[in-house]
């Protein structure tokens, strides 16, 4: 049966996501909502089995990956101002706008936090890929908001998992939470430094079919089992940095050119349908103020706020805009601590599904308001 699966969400995200620039658009939003119109909600063709979650998993680990190989680091060190003060304005205004909100619907103050640090995170794999089409992602801009997106997601982890330690009562040393991440990041450090390049020379030399390729999907894959196994940091962060460590090395073309057709040709379609198959519309007709309000709240929090760092870290409004475009996506992050909040009682049932909802059409919103504040750069030249 999923092999049936497989054939249905390759022709659909390839033919959506053509159709999607014949119109105008980046054609990850046509692979975006091509998700719900083959999924659970509307035709059913396609289900949110294990093996989908494993491939769509592998994907976007793989996108990560490939975004990290194509980073100047350089660049990235350059704008890691810019990328903190986005991180902040993408953190600080969805949690002041969206608890008072959530308190305003009637949730508790535990669930009304709950909800605000799920609306500070940010997933910015939809970002890169949206970027990679229309130019921007090897730029001042795609830097910044790399950066930023990363930062966002480990201080709104950290957040998070303070806040539940103590809505939940659970008996969590916040030093040894934050000590681990930071140890995580040293590790990172120095696997990419003083590991990664010998051990691809080393791999280069063995005898076997793709050495190099499979040293590099080894390494990423290592790398983003370790941090979110043992130390809940997203795996996608292991990937992105392990990329960034490959680039620096020489063989950093020859494993991007085989890993491209592999995450492009299989594994990544899966991440864009499941997003999409998420979506249910029971239940819809009884929260709709609540999934109107905080959609348009989740959008413009992240536009407004990542985008006032990124003009007080120097860039014009236009780039300005567009940074906090790219942040407005709450993506596969979102998903999970939404699933989180459900089953720890911090998100009510009722609201889990326009809540995902709410993840979703900040998903879907980003790619198109990409392109229209920053335009195509390929076709500017």
């Amino acid at each position: 049966m999923f092999i049936f699966q497989i054939v249905i969400v390759l022709i659909a995200t390839k033919l959506a996501g053509h159709l999607s620039v014949r119109l105008g658009q980046p054609s990850v939003l046509g692979k975006i909502l091509i998700g719900i119109l083959i999924g659970p909600a509307m035709l059913g063709w396609v289900t949110d089995n294990e093996i989908m979650k494993t491939f769509s998993e592998i994907g976007v680990i793989l996108l990560m990956f490939l975004a990290g190989l194509e980073t100047d680091l350089e660049e990235l060190n350059a704008n890691m101002k810019g990328a903190v003060y986005v991180a902040l304005g993408g953190i600080l205004l969805p949690i002041a706008m969206s608890y008072p909100l959530a308190l305003a619907f009637g949730l508790t103050q535990g669930q009304a936090i709950f909800i605000g640090l799920t609306l500070a995170a940010t997933s910015v794999s939809i970002s890169v890929q949206t970027l990679n089409e229309i130019g921007w992602l090897k730029t001042k801009e795609g830097s910044v908001l790399l950066g930023a997106a990363v930062l966002d997601d480990i201080i709104v982890v950290v957040l998070l998992a303070v806040a539940m330690s103590f809505l939940l009562g659970d008996d969590v040393s916040i030093p040894a939470l934050i000590g681990g991440k930071v140890f995580f990041f040293i590790l990172l450090f120095v696997v990419a430094k003083w590991v990664i390049p010998p051990y691809l020379k080393a791999f280069s030399r063995l005898k076997i079919t793709e050495a190099v390729l499979s040293a590099g999907l080894i390494a990423c894959f290592a790398l983003a089992y370790i941090g979110e196994h043992y130390f809940g940091i997203a795996a996608i962060i292991g990937a992105f940095f392990v990329g960034i460590a490959i680039g620096r090395t020489e063989f950093k073309e020859a494993i991007e050119h085989k890993v491209e057709p592999l995450a492009g040709g299989l594994f990544v379609p899966f991440f864009f349908v499941s997003i999409g198959l998420s979506v249910t519309f029971d239940g819809i007709a009884e929260n709709i103020w609540f999934l109107v309000v905080f959609s348009i709240v989740a959008i413009l929090s992240k536009l407004i706020g990542s985008g006032l760092g990124a003009k007080m870290a120097g860039f014009n409004w236009k780039s300005s805009a567009g940074i906090g475009s790219g942040m407005v996506s709450r993506g596969e992050v979102a998903l999970i601590l939404a699933a989180m909040g459900l089953s720890s009682g911090l998100l009510p049932a009722e609201d889990y599904t326009p809540m995902v909802i709410v993840i979703i059409v900040t998903t879907i919103v980003t790619p198109p308001m990409l392109k229209g504040f920053f335009g195509d750069r390929r076709h500017q030249k």
